[in-house]
C-alpha cells in the first residue's frame, strides 16, 4: 500500500495529484496511468495479485522496478504454465537476480495459478473478484491518505475466500491494495486529478 503522507501534492507540471509517488517518474507514471483503473481482464488481475503478494514487507516502487524482470521469469504469468511449476522451476526462480527471492512467495504462485484455473471454470477469475463489489467499483473522494483505510469488510472477504480456496499471501491488507490498485476501489484522493477520471472509466464496464 501506498506510504500515508498527509496532504496532496501539486507538482510542478501543475497536475494536483496523490503524494505518495512524490516525484520518482516511473512511480508518477504508474499513479497517472494504472493505479485506480478498473481492470476487468482475468489474466491481468491475476498478475497484479501475484506482484502485490510479492510486495508483503516491501515497497510497490520495488515491485514496480522489477516488473519486467517478473514477467519473463514467470512466464508471461500464464496461470497454467505457473500452475505446473515444479522443484526445478523453483530453483531457477530462487537464483534470478532480477526478481524478489522469496521461496515463499514464489511458491505461492502456482498455488494461485491453481485457484485461477478452478474460478475460470466457474465462469471467471475476474467475475468472481469483482463479485465483493456487486460488480463495479467504489470510490471515495477521501480528503487525506490519512483517511484511507488498510483494509475493509471486502477486502477482508476476499481474502478469507481465496485463504480458503488455497491461496496464500493475500491477507486482507495485500487484498485491499490489489484492490485500490486495480480500480475496485477509487482511493484516489478526492482532489486528485485521476480521481474523476477512473470513476468515469468505471462506468465504462465491458
Amino acid at each position: 500500500m501506498p506510504p500515508r503522507v498527509i496532504e496532496p501534492l501539486t507538482h510542478a507540471d501543475g497536475i494536483c495529484r496523490c503524494p505518495w509517488p512524490g516525484t520518482d517518474p516511473l512511480y508518477v507514471a504508474y499513479h497517472d496511468e494504472e493505479w485506480g483503473v478498473p481492470e476487468w481482464d482475468d489474466r491481468a488481475l491475476f498478475e497484479k495479485l501475484i506482484l502485490d503478494g510479492f510486495q508483503a514487507g516491501l515497497s510497490w516502487i520495488t515491485i514496480l522496478r522489477k516488473r519486467e524482470a517478473f514477467r519473463a521469469a514467470f512466464d508471461g504469468f500464464d496461470p497454467e504454465t505457473i500452475a505446473r511449476y515444479d522443484e526445478r522451476k523453483f530453483a531457477k526462480l530462487m537464483a534470478n537476480e532480477g526478481i524478489v527471492r522469496n521461496r515463499a512467495k514464489i511458491v505461492a504462485a502456482p498455488a494461485l495459478a491453481r485457484v485461477w484455473l478452478d474460478l475460470q471454470a466457474q465462469g471467471g477469475f475476474s467475475r468472481h473478484l469483482w463479485g465483493f463489489f456487486d460488480g463495479r467499483p467504489v470510490a471515495h473522494p477521501r480528503r487525506t491518505l490519512a483517511d484511507v483505510p488498510a483494509v475493509s469488510p471486502e477486502a477482508e472477504a476476499m481474502s478469507k475466500d481465496l485463504k480458503a480456496r488455497g491461496a496464500n499471501f493475500v491477507g486482507p491488507t495485500i487484498v485491499y491494495a490489489f484492490c485500490q490498485a486495480v480500480g475496485m476501489v477509487n482511493d484516489h484522493l478526492g482532489a486528485c486529478w485521476r480521481h474523476h477520471a477512473c470513476a468515469e472509466l468505471g462506468l465504462r464496464r465491458p
